[in-house]
C-alpha cells in the first residue's frame, strides 16, 4: 500500500510542481507581449488580461497544493511550541483535518459553482466560464489528496481518533445551537471570527484555512446561504489582475539573488563605506532598501542580502543580537518600498492607486532608513573602525560591475510611472532584465535553478493569495452582518477626530501584524477601515502607508512576530540573544511611524 501512494505521491508532485512551472513561465510571457503590443506596435492585446487572469486562478490553486505539500503555508507556532510533543502531535492532526474539510468543503460547492458558469461566455475571448473553476477543482482534488496523506501519515490512529471525537463534538455541539445562534444577532460574528480564528490560530492551523473554517462554521450554522458563495468570493477576491504582480515579483526576486545581481550591488556599498564604524549596517540598511524595490519580497530581501554580508559583519565583532535586529528593523520598513507586495495587494483590496502608493511609501521609508542610520551611529561611535579602506580603483570597478543592478529599481519605476508598463506588468521587465544581465554580463545563469525558481515562484504565491481569497470571503461575511459599518462607526466617533482614528489604527494594525502577520491583517481589516479613514479626511494614501509601516513592526516584533524569528533563522542567531537589542530599533521605527502619521506631506507631497 505505501508503494501505491508513493507513486501517486510522485504523481501529484509532477502534475502539481510542473504544470505551475509552465503557468508562471506564461504568465511572464503573456504580460511581456501585452507591453510590446501596446508600447512597441501601438496595438493593445486585449485578450491578454483576460487569458493571463483565467490562467492566475489555475496558478493559485496549484501553488496551494505545493505549499501544503512543503509545509509552506503561513500558520502561527509561537504558542504551540510552548507545549510538550503529546499536545503538539495533537495539535498538528486538528491542523492537517481541518484542511481536509476545508479542501472537501470547497470542492462540494464547487461543482454546483461549475455548472452555474456554464451558462456565462468571457468578455473577450468568448469561452465558458466553466474553464477557469475546473482548473481550480482539478486542484482542489489534488489538495484533498495532499491534506489526507498529511493527515494519514503524520500521526498515530490514537491521535487521529482523539482528535476526530473532539471535532465531531463541537459540530454537534454547534449544530444544536443553531435555535440560539438565531437569537444572538452579531454577537455570532464574535464566536466563530474570533473565537473560532483564534483558537485555530493558536492551535497552529495555516492562517488561509483557519479563515475558511471560520466562515464556513458562520454560514452553516448561522445562516441560510448556500455554501457556493464561499468559492464565489474566494473567486473574486483572488481574480484581480492586480494581483498577478504578487508571482511576477516573487520570481523576480527569486532570479536577482540567483542571477548575482543582488550581491553586486550589495559588494559595491560594502566598498563605499565598509571601513567605517558602524559602516556594513549601513550598507545593510541602504542594501535592503535598494533591494526590496526590486524584489517586493521580504524573505528575498534577507536572503539576497543577508549571506553577503552578515558572515563579514560577524567577524568585525557586530554582536549576534545587533545583527539580528538591524536586519529586521530593515525589512521591516522596507514594506512601503515599491514594488513591495504589500503596496501592490493593499491597493488592490482598497482601491487605492497602486501607483500612488508606489510614490507615496519611498519617502517614509527613506525616513525610516535615516533614523535606523542614526541609531547605528550612536551605537557604533565607540567602535573601531573595521575593515580596509577600499581604493578607489577597487571602487571603481565594483562600480562598473554593479551599475547593471544599480539602474535596475530606476528602471522598474521610470517603467510604471512614465506609463510603459501597469504595476502588474513591469515585473515582467525586471525578469527579460535580470535573465539577460545574468546570462550577458554576470555569466552566472544557472539553467538548473530556473524549475526550482518557477515552483518556489508558485508554491509561495498560492500560500498568499490563498489566505487572501480566504480573507475575501470572511470579510464579505463580515460586511454582510454589518460589522464594517458598525466598525466605521465606532472607530470614526473615537475623540480626537482623525487624529484618534490614526492613533488606534496604529495600534491595532502593530498588534495584527505581530500576530496574524501583516499580509492577511490588511486584506481582512483593510476594506473595512479605509472607508472611515476617508470619511475623516485623511489621505488613504497616507493611511496605507501609516498601516504598513505598523504591520511591519508588528510583524517583526517578538515574541510573536514571525519576521523577528525569520531573521534569526537568516542571521544564525538564537531569538534569545536578540530579544534586547531589538526593541531600541523598533522604537526608532514607531517614532518615525508616528510622524508619518502626523505630516501628510511626507506620503502624499510627490503625488500628482
Amino acid at each position: 500500500m505505501s508503494k501505491v501512494f508513493r507513486v501517486l505521491d510522485k504523481i501529484v508532485d509532477q502534475i502539481s510542481q510542473g504544470l505551475a512551472a509552465v503557468l508562471v513561465a506564461v504568465e511572464v510571457f503573456i504580460l511581456l507581449t501585452g507591453v510590446v503590443g501596446r508600447y512597441v506596435f501601438g496595438h493593445p492585446l486585449v485578450w491578454c488580461d483576460e487569458l493571463a487572469g483565467i490562467l492566475f486562478l489555475w496558478l493559485v490553486s496549484l501553488g496551494a497544493v505545493i505549499a501544503l505539500r512543503r509545509g509552506e503555508h503561513m500558520r502561527m507556532t509561537v504558542i504551540l511550541s510552548r507545549f510538550g510533543p503529546r499536545a503538539q502531535r495533537l495539535a498538528n492532526c486538528f491542523a492537517a483535518l481541518l484542511v481536509v474539510i476545508v479542501a472537501f468543503g470547497l470542492i462540494v460547492p464547487g461543482l454546483s459553482y461549475a455548472v452555474e458558469e456554464q451558462a456565462f461566455l468571457t468578455p473577450v475571448l468568448q469561452i465558458s466560464g466553466t474553464w477557469p473553476v475546473v482548473g481550480q477543482l482539478t486542484a482542489l482534488a489534488l489538495l484533498l489528496y495532499v491534506a489526507l496523506r498529511q493527515l494519514l501519515s503524520q500521526v498515530n490512529w490514537g491521535d487521529l481518533l482523539l482528535v476526530l471525537g473532539f471535532t465531531a463534538a463541537v459540530f454537534l455541539a454547534f449544530g444544536s445551537l443553531e435555535s440560539v445562534f438565531e437569537d444572538l444577532g452579531n454577537f455570532n460574528l464574535v464566536i466563530f471570527f474570533f473565537g473560532i480564528a483564534s483558537f485555530c490560530i493558536f492551535a497552529g492551523v495555516p492562517i488561509a484555512f483557519t479563515f475558511a473554517t471560520a466562515t464556513f462554521g458562520y454560514m452553516h450554522f448561522t445562516t441560510t446561504l448556500p455554501l457556493s458563495v464561499i468559492i464565489t468570493q474566494m473567486d473574486q477576491g483572488m481574480s484581480s489582475i492586480q494581483l498577478l504582480a504578487v508571482p511576477m515579483f516573487v520570481v523576480l526576486g527569486l532570479l536577482l539573488e540567483m542571477t548575482g545581481i543582488a550581491a553586486a550591488m550589495v559588494n559595491f556599498l560594502a566598498a563605499l563605506v565598509g571601513h567605517r564604524r558602524g559602516g556594513l549596517s549601513y550598507v545593510l540598511i541602504v542594501a535592503i532598501y535598494l533591494i526590496s524595490g526590486i524584489s517586493g519580497s521580504k524573505a528575498a530581501d534577507q536572503a539576497a542580502v543577508g549571506p553577503v554580508l552578515l558572515p563579514e559583519m560577524k567577524r568585525r565583532g557586530i554582536s549576534g543580537g545587533e545583527l539580528v535586529a538591524q536586519l529586521a528593523a530593515s525589512t521591516a520598513m522596507s514594506e512601503t518600498i515599491p514594488p513591495s507586495l504589500v503596496l501592490i495587494i493593499v491597493g488592490a483590496v482598497t482601491g487605492v492607486s497602486i501607483a500612488a502608493l508606489f510614490t507615496g511609501g519611498l519617502l517614509p521609508a527613506a525616513l525610516a532608513s535615516a533614523g535606523l542610520a542614526i541609531l547605528v551611529f550612536f551605537r557604533t561611535r565607540k567602535d573601531r573602525p573595521g575593515g580596509r579602506r577600499a581604493s578607489a580603483r577597487e571602487i571603481g570597478r565594483l562600480f562598473v560591475v554593479g551599475v547593471p543592478a544599480l539602474v535596475l529599481p530606476f528602471v522598474i519605476r521610470y517603467a510604471v510611472l512614465a506609463g510603459v508598463t501597469t504595476a502588474t506588468e513591469v515585473a515582467t521587465v525586471g525578469v527579460v532584465y535580470a535573465v539577460l544581465v545574468g546570462i550577458a554580463v554576470y555569466r552566472c545563469f544557472d539553467w538548473r535553478k530556473l524549475m526550482p525558481i518557477l515552483v518556489g515562484t508558485a508554491s509561495l504565491s498560492g500560500a498568499i493569495l490563498l489566505i487572501i481569497g480566504c480573507a475575501s470571503t470572511m470579510g464579505w461575511a463580515l460586511t454582510r452582518a454589518g460589522f464594517a459599518q458598525n466598525l466605521t462607526d465606532m472607530m470614526t466617533a473615537l475623540p480626537g477626530g482623525s487624529t484618534g482614528f490614526m492613533m488606534v489604527s496604529i495600534v491595532l494594525f502593530i498588534v495584527l501584524g505581530s500576530v496574524l502577520e501583516g499580509l492577511p491583517a490588511m486584506v481582512l481589516f483593510g476594506p473595512l477601515l479605509f472607508p472611515g479613514a476617508e470619511q475623516l479626511g485623511i489621505s488613504l494614501v497616507q493611511y496605507a502607508i501609516v498601516a504598513i509601516l505598523a504591520m511591519g513592526i508588528g510583524l517583526f516584533s517578538p515574541p510573536f512576530g514571525v519576521g523577528f524569528y525569520q531573521s534569526c533563522l537568516i542571521a544564525r542567531v538564537s531569538s534569545d540573544e536578540a530579544f534586547g537589542p531589538i526593541w531600541a530599533y523598533l522604537a526608532t521605527l514607531v517614532a518615525v511611524l508616528l510622524i508619518v502619521a502626523t505630516v501628510p506631506w511626507i506620503s502624499t507631497g510627490f503625488l500628482p
